[in-house]
């Protein structure tokens, strides 16, 4: 009984052999080798078992049946269900070649495919992904192009086109792709906050709040697009509702400092100095705004008359960014308490603008909340306000102030 099923296997084994070699033959493709040489050894194995009547463990016989009859086995049927094994494993060696970095072996490996089967999605896909990596953008779109045309659903791709267009600055192609892309798919966040920051860049501001709001209906929660959604009411100059997304992002993502920054400064506009300074005391855990919390905590202590705390902020603020000696020193407000404030023995040249990594569209709202601060004239409102000069007599006033600590 033992021998008759040795036979049996060698037969079976031998026969899947042979399918296995004209497949390699008739596809030209060499990983069918792997496998053949499995084959070969487990069909060796076997015959040395019969030749000199061994009997080899269970554990041994287990895989002496999985290289030859089971792999090749299901190497066949996955193939006759429309399946490239070939494919499958090469793009399984793509995988673990990526793992380790290895870019250009990968890009070997996916061109072969391509030469071979011109329409296969995975490697077009994995192709894109490495152009992408390498800097190739316009090679990536082309194969990400390929990749969308031969599966309608890789959404990925099809964004990914879209920034990529974005990063070469074809803007209104973007703009077209991410509004398709969310006609099929409206809860595709990605695409929302891309296709909301074109449409900021280029002041299409009420367009932008369209994208966002309907995200919302699918991502109510999430502080990323409520704070973009702050920006953009800023830039509306709808404080009121930019407030509430900002206050909701906030509350959702306690760490959002910069909201908390623009929150204040909405305050400062509505005159709200309490409020405001509640804001800058929570802004001042962020380094990176810690020199504007500072500096207009200054500004509210001089709105209050209180000279002191306006003079120790300031001072706090030009320690950590030299800039604020200038932009201090211009201020009608601080006139009465510029001879107080430690300026540091420094050249024009070597002070360095500090940059506070923010986004065009942040960095757009920031400047936008200062100029309607400036606008709306508070400081003149204020109960304590500075008595406001003419321009020239000003001017003269700080020159002198300069030239006496020069002295």
């Amino acid at each position: 009984m033992v021998i008759a099923e040795k036979i049996i296997f060698s037969i079976i084994a031998f026969y899947l052999f042979i399918i296995m070699f004209f497949k390699m033959i008739r596809k030209n493709d060499t990983i069918y080798i792997y496998t053949l040489v499995m084959q070969a050894l487990g069909i060796a194995v076997n015959f040395i078992e019969i030749i000199f009547s061994l009997n080899f463990n269970i554990y041994v016989k287990l895989l002496i049946y999985l290289i030859s009859i089971i792999i090749p086995f299901v190497i066949i049927i996955t193939e006759i269900k429309g399946k490239n094994i070939a494919e499958i494993l090469k793009i399984l060696i793509v995988k673990i070649a990526l793992k380790f970095n290895n870019t250009k072996y990968a890009k070997k490996i996916l061109l072969e495919i391509i030469d071979k089967n011109p329409n296969s999605y995975n490697a077009h896909k994995y192709l894109g992904e490495i152009y992408e990596k390498e800097g190739g953008m316009r090679k990536a779109i082309d194969e990400y192009v390929i990749a969308v045309d031969l599966n309608k659903k890789d959404y990925d791709s099809y964004y990914k086109i879209s920034f990529l267009l974005k990063e070469l600055d074809k803007k209104e192609d973007a703009k077209v792709m991410l509004e398709n892309l969310l006609s099929k798919k409206p809860d595709y966040l990605n695409a929302t906050m891309l296709l909301g920051d074109i449409f900021c860049e280029l002041e299409q501001y009420k367009e932008a709040l369209n994208v966002y709001s309907n995200a919302l209906r699918y991502t109510p929660n999430d502080y990323d697009l409520l704070y973009n959604m702050g920006i953009t009411y800023t830039m509306l100059n709808d404080f009121q509702n930019a407030k509430i997304c900002y206050e909701k992002a906030a509350t959702i993502n306690s760490l959002l400092f910069k909201a908390y920054y623009n929150i204040a400064q909405i305050n400062l506009i509505s005159n709200d100095l309490d409020e405001a300074e509640q804001y800058l005391i929570k802004t001042l855990e962020d380094k990176e705004l810690e020199a504007d919390a500072y500096y207009n905590l200054g500004k509210i202590y001089m709105l209050r008359g209180d000279y002191e705390n306006a003079v120790k902020f300031v001072n706090l603020a030009i320690q950590i960014d030299k800039n604020y000696i200038k932009v201090a020193s211009n201020e009608t407000i601080f006139l009465p308490i510029i001879s107080k404030f430690d300026i540091p023995v420094v050249d024009e040249e070597d002070i360095v603008k500090k940059e506070i990594s923010l986004t065009p569209k942040e960095k757009q709202a920031k400047l936008h909340l200062e100029k309607t601060y400036n606008l709306v004239d508070v400081l003149n409102s204020a109960k304590t306000r500075v008595p406001r000069k003419d321009k020239e007599k000003q001017e003269n006033e700080i020159e002198k102030e300069r030239d006496g600590r020069d002295k």
